[in-house]
């Protein structure tokens, strides 16, 4: 008689399985955005705005890796949340904090606990939104996405480190400029971008990967002019935005209208 053998499974559910790799990304980007803070409170600011840009990144392949892999969950979708709270909303604050708003006393800290209950305000209602049936808006978010205000806000830090700094900003009015700024974006209903359904043709596709690479490269030799230049044309998007926006929104009450006409002409 031989002895059963026992074969040890770590995971038996091939679904929870596929789980496990984008709820580690997620997990791995709230190491790395509680890390920015230590880089701050060591004065390191290089590598604490290093790291909040891995954590963007890692933000914005763990949900394209679920997708693409079919390892969706609500567990991840609430893990996201809570990851884009601690690495875009708590993060940046408390790293600005330390390196300008600490000296405006109780204003400084005033506009950090905006901020961040902004961050969450807005999380909160992209959760909501994000069950609705799918349509031509979800090419546009309502407001500016956490991550890319969790940049907006450290960019008069990105600046000063980038040498682009040429006329000595006055940063005691320009950091709590651009946190309020960016406050009322993440609650607004002001559209941008998502980039999240975007056709590539396929003979472009190569000149596409160059470009990554190209931007990449970049990135690595001249690491903060790249995120100051990158911040300001995400600024500049931003009207553009809003009026791509609109034409599209006119397009399609256009078309509802001329549905309805035709159906009373039927009738």
């Amino acid at each position: 008689m031989q002895p059963k053998k026992n074969n040890l499974k770590i995971v038996t559910d091939k679904k929870t399985a596929r789980m496990i790799l984008p709820n580690m990304l997620t997990l791995i980007g709230v190491c790395i955005g509680l890390t920015s803070i230590r880089f701050a409170l060591d004065e390191k600011y290089e590598f604490a705005i290093i790291a909040i840009i891995f954590a963007a990144l890692i933000d914005g392949l763990d949900g394209r890796i679920a997708r693409l892999i079919k390892g969706t969950s609500k567990v991840g979708k609430e893990l996201d949340s809570l990851t884009d709270m601690i690495s875009f909303g708590v993060a940046p604050a408390f790293i600005m904090y330390f390196w300008k708003l600490n000296t405006l006393g109780r204003f400084g800290w005033l506009l950090c606990l905006v901020y961040v209950i902004c961050v969450a305000l807005r999380l909160a209602r992209f959760n909501i939104n994000s069950n609705q049936e799918p349509s031509w808006r979800d090419n546009f978010f309502e407001g500016v996405p956490s991550p890319a205000g969790g940049i907006l806000v450290l960019t008069p830090l990105i600046i000063s480190l980038s040498g682009f700094d040429l006329f000595q900003l006055n940063y005691e009015l320009i950091v709590p400029t651009f946190f309020i700024m960016t406050s009322l974006l993440l609650i607004s209903k002001f559209p941008t971008y998502s980039f999240k359904k975007i056709v590539i043709p396929r003979r472009t596709t190569i000149f596409l990967l160059f470009g990554i690479v190209l931007f990449f490269g970049l990135l690595l030799i001249y690491t903060f002019n790249v995120i100051a230049i990158s911040t300001v044309i995400y600024v500049f998007m931003l009207p553009i935005s809003f009026f791509h926006f609109q034409k599209i929104k006119k397009q399609h009450e256009n078309d509802k209208i001329q549905e309805d006409d035709d159906l009373e002409d039927v009738l």
